[in-house]
């Protein structure tokens, strides 16, 4: 199969040199011309994946038209926040009806969208499908046992990708409930930025039991007041997810969180990281969705107050632990 991935981060690299070392054709786009040259004289995106040599059939491009015209399948594996306008750029160049594979975890900025809407907009009618779940991009390069979901309201687009991606250390299940997996894949971000707090205050496992379940609590009311599925919170691309992240060292939500818990303050965190930590952002998006929709998000909002309004982690945790009593299933 021909694959176009649109994005070299560690993510957008690992699915690549993945799908190569099944034997497909891939070719991967990336902004950044250093990118570009390492992965084809070095075999490696030194950038964002040091010290993994990739598949030598693994081509990069600074140009977008030779990754996905004429392309079966394209991986769009942008930051959130640049899908939009990277999918605007390649659209001129799609040719046929490719199916389109989202794995970025996060909503649109502004607009709040999840990726596969903004994908439908600014492609049309393509057979567009979320891939998400438990996957931490070292430990999938290491070939370490990994199960995700693939989710599409066309279900043969669904099995497709399944088959595509499958191998003997990545497992694909498939969903209907798109809007649930990516919901599940975005939200957890905010859950495990607070994880993190915790852990850079010095507090102990209680407190990171309690966040995590109650957190996916929250995640589950916003899902099914949205129209997602309830189960599929308590699926790979919701618990599995939210697990991982907000436990895993390797975790990039997870280390700012431990960051702020130190006392250090947002923007000089960020000032230090290239890569993107989406729950930041989709700390925001969450609390307005919630406004939307009429759901309290009592965790989310927290973490949106300490990450914009500067207040004490403290001070939130206090303010949860506070709120006024209620039995432990509540709408």
């Amino acid at each position: 199969m021909k694959i176009g991935v649109v994005g070299a981060g560690s993510w957008g690299t690992t699915l690549a040199h993945l799908l190569a070392g099944s034997g497909h054709e891939v070719r991967i786009w990336a902004r950044e011309p250093e990118v570009v040259e390492a992965i084809n004289r070095t075999h490696e995106n030194s950038l964002f994946l040091p010290g993994a040599p990739l598949a030598a059939s693994l081509l990069a491009y600074s140009e977008l038209e030779p990754v996905v015209s004429g392309a079966e399948l394209i991986v769009s594996a942008a930051p959130s926040h640049a899908v939009r306008a990277v999918s605007r750029q390649m659209k001129r160049w799609l040719r046929g009806s490719p199916i389109v594979v989202s794995v970025s975890k996060g909503l649109e900025p502004g607009s709040l969208e999840t990726m596969t809407a903004v994908l439908q907009e600014e492609l049309g009618e393509l057979p567009v499908v979320a891939l998400s779940g438990p996957s931490f991009a070292q430990e999938v390069y290491q070939k370490q046992p990994t199960a995700v979901v693939a989710a599409s309201a066309d279900w043969s687009a669904a099995e497709t990708v399944q088959r595509a991606f499958s191998n003997g250390y990545f497992r694909v299940y498939t969903s209907g409930d798109v809007l649930g997996v990516q919901l599940g894949g975005a939200l957890k971000n905010v859950i495990a930025i607070a994880a993190g707090i915790l852990e850079g205050m010095g507090l102990g496992n209680n407190p990171r039991a309690a966040l995590i379940t109650r957190g996916l609590a929250e995640m589950t009311r916003l899902g099914e007041a949205m129209g997602a599925d309830p189960a599929t919170f308590a699926g790979l691309a919701g618990m599995g997810d939210l697990i991982l992240t907000a436990t895993g060292a390797l975790s990039r939500n997870r280390s700012l969180g431990v960051e702020i818990g130190k006392g250090r303050k947002l923007e000089e965190v960020l000032r230090e990281r290239r890569t993107v930590a989406e729950g930041v952002n989709t700390a925001r998006a969450a609390v307005e969705l919630a406004s939307r929709v009429g759901v309290e998000l009592p965790i989310a909002a927290q973490v949106e107050q300490v990450l914009f309004q500067g207040k004490e982690p403290r001070r939130a945790i206090a303010d949860l632990m506070e709120r006024e009593l209620k039995a432990e299933r509540w709408r």
